[in-house]
């Protein structure tokens, strides 16, 4: 599945905050420097949704706010699922 990411690095913690028109807007505590942000990205998206850290990769937008990511192993019904249920 391929899902649009608007990244805020530098947050105060980690957090899906929810969806903007097609894109889901995710907090980032690492800062935007050397890559470290998008790797934590990747890794707090692996985790959050249950896949392996491999499975997240980012397909476009690597020094930029709004990112597409490729996610192996979950459809886009799970994620709203997944969103729905954590906003409970």
């Amino acid at each position: 599945m391929r899902l649009g990411v608007k990244a805020v690095p530098g947050s105060s913690q980690n957090a899906v905050v929810g969806w903007l028109g097609e894109d889901l807007k995710i907090r980032i505590t690492a800062p935007a420097c050397d890559g470290k942000a998008n790797e934590a990205l990747c890794g707090f998206i692996a985790g959050w949704l249950g896949v392996a850290r491999r499975d997240v990769f980012i397909l476009s937008g690597l020094s930029s706010r709004r990112k597409i990511l490729e996610i192996v192993g979950i459809d886009r019904e799970e994620l709203r699922s997944r969103i729905a249920s954590e906003k409970k």
